[in-house]
């Protein structure tokens, strides 16, 4: 009579970790991000402030302190909540900021954060989807669109996804309008919480943050990000973007900042 085999007491071999799907698109805020602010947001709300009577829900210095802890959200749902709930008064207000913003253009011109342009042409050239977002108004966003003078594979506002961020709704209609595979294709990079926030809620692959505009790199880690970064420049130096060629600038020390915490 034949005999079963003893069975192996072997542990079975580990299976391989499957690997992180390639970045197929870059979602990229615009100012503060991809454009340098320097206070031109503020700078448009306190125009706001001298010219609309916002009602007296916050003072002055509060209301600009929510600005700022909300930077990088849709505009007009930071007039909603600075206006009490006055929607007429919220609408008035918002397009006031557009006439102020586009105000400052005009005074001070458009820069981009240096090297900014480069890396999306060298995205868009490496086959990748590169997609600006933004909390401005599409009148907005284009005027700066259009002084940069970047190809990109789409620029969205809150109005063309449905909610701004921190809601995923402009990352993932940006993933729908380039075809990108999952959302675990996708990168998103900002410089404020609300990025961040926004990215990790559509599940992004990548969340990068960056400190050259309004949060600083304590708060966009403790907000989700899984790299910090001086500069959006430096997205190239990570290893998801091996191969993705910018034009050197002036030389720099490699940034502190591409670590990731330990979980």
């Amino acid at each position: 009579m034949s005999t079963l085999p003893a069975p192996s007491t072997a542990a079975p071999a580990a299976a391989a970790a499957p690997a992180a799907p390639a970045i197929e698109l870059v979602v990229l805020d615009m100012a503060g991000t991809t454009v340098v602010d320097d206070g031109v947001v503020e700078q448009a709300f306190a125009r706001v402030a001298d010219r609309v009577d916002l009602g007296p829900t916050l003072t002055r210095d509060e209301a600009l302190q929510h600005v700022r802890d909300t930077m990088g959200q849709s505009k007009i749902e930071v007039f909603r909540h600075l206006t009490g709930g006055d929607e007429p008064l919220a609408q008035r207000a918002n397009e006031q900021f557009e006439v102020a913003y586009g105000e400052l253009v005009d005074e001070l011109g458009v820069e981009p954060i240096a090297g900014a342009g480069d890396l999306v042409d060298a995205l868009r050239a490496s086959g990748r989807s590169v997609v600006l977002t933004t909390g401005f108004s599409p009148a907005t966003r284009d005027r700066l669109l259009d002084a940069l003078g970047w190809t990109v594979d789409a620029a969205l506002s809150p109005v063309d996804a449905g909610r701004g961020r921190p809601a995923p709704d402009l990352v993932l209609t940006a993933l729908l309008r380039t075809g990108a595979s999952s959302v675990a294709a996708v990168a998103v990079v900002g410089d404020t919480t609300s990025d961040v926030l926004s990215g990790r809620a559509a599940g992004a692959g990548l969340v990068v943050g960056v400190t050259t505009g309004a949060h600083t790199r304590e708060q966009l880690f403790a907000s989700g990000a899984d790299v910090v970064l001086d500069s959006v420049r430096e997205l190239a130096w990570l290893p998801q973007f091996a191969g993705v060629a910018v034009p050197a600038a002036a030389p720099v020390a490699a940034p502190a900042a591409v670590a990731v915490p330990v979980a």
